[in-house]
């Protein structure tokens, strides 16, 4: 199941959807995946991953994705979510209630605009949906750029996953169908930036010095960690930094760890 996915180059808003995956973590009904699949294909969308599902390949996902078996079939599996986001420069987690985790939160159609947009510069975006019954977990969703809230009945809010997947994949076709209609006939749109945005990996990795770098400093002094680092992640994150600027926040970080190495010596 597992497929590699270069998408072809080129900024119209119909080619950038090719660059934005659906992400489904820790699926546990096969039938939802097959039905997410049905209702990716119907809004023009192909790329569906899966990261640990409890039962896949499967009769049901096959049985429920009705017609859409090529976008089944297409799917890529991962171990790990990490491992799905790694190449990604946008990541935004579906979610039904708040979480100790702050993030920015968005509306489906917020959401679309924002990934389609990334997407016709060139990069990827990712798009997750948690467990049925639990959804996300907030290790996951510190993954995200923000967080997408589908503004159901507040008496009765609960979505099942394919028709939470089914709104999202419809915004970003409505995002398409306007972007497209916006430019004909206009000008040229500019290729991607000179510098390129900084992926998922690259952004992963500057954090995880900064945790180490912030260690070494002392600087929580006897205080837990975990706040200090998910203000600062908020804080990159809505920078949009692109890879040469991780390169040299990184470069400032290994220097500061050297110093802190030189003065322990003494």
């Amino acid at each position: 199941m597992n497929s590699d996915h270069t998408p072809p180059a080129g900024t119209g808003a119909a080619l950038a959807l090719s660059r934005i995956r659906t992400v489904l973590v820790g699926t546990q009904h096969p039938g939802n995946i097959g039905s997410a699949a049905r209702a990716l294909k119907t809004m023009g969308l192909t790329r569906l991953s899966l990261v640990a599902p409890q039962r896949f390949p499967h009769a049901d996902a096959e049985a429920m994705a009705a017609g859409a078996d090529d976008v089944l079939a297409a799917a890529q599996r991962h171990e790990a979510l990490p491992e799905a986001l790694a190449d990604c420069r946008l990541v935004l987690g579906c979610t039904a209630r708040s979480r100790r985790v702050q993030l920015q939160e968005l509306s489906p159609r917020e959401a679309a605009a924002r990934m389609l947009a990334v997407a016709r510069e060139g990069g990827e975006a990712a798009l997750l949906f948690g467990r049925e019954r639990t959804g996300l977990e907030n290790e996951e969703l510190q993954l995200c750029h923000a967080a997408v809230h589908i503004p159901a009945n507040p008496e009765y809010g609960s979505l099942n996953l394919a028709a939470a997947v089914q709104v999202l994949a419809y915004e970003l076709r409505l995002a398409m169908l306007s972007a497209d209609g916006g430019t004909t006939g206009g000008a040229p749109v500019e290729e991607g930036p000179v510098d390129p945005p900084a992926s998922h990996a690259q952004l992963e990795g500057l954090f995880e010095q900064l945790a180490q770098t912030l260690e070494d400093i002392d600087f929580h002094k006897g205080r837990a960690p975990e706040s200090a680092m998910r203000k600062l992640r908020r804080l990159f994150l809505r920078g949009e930094l692109d890879a040469r600027e991780v390169r040299l926040l990184r470069g400032i970080l290994a220097d500061a760890q050297r110093m802190a190495r030189i003065a322990r010596e003494k």
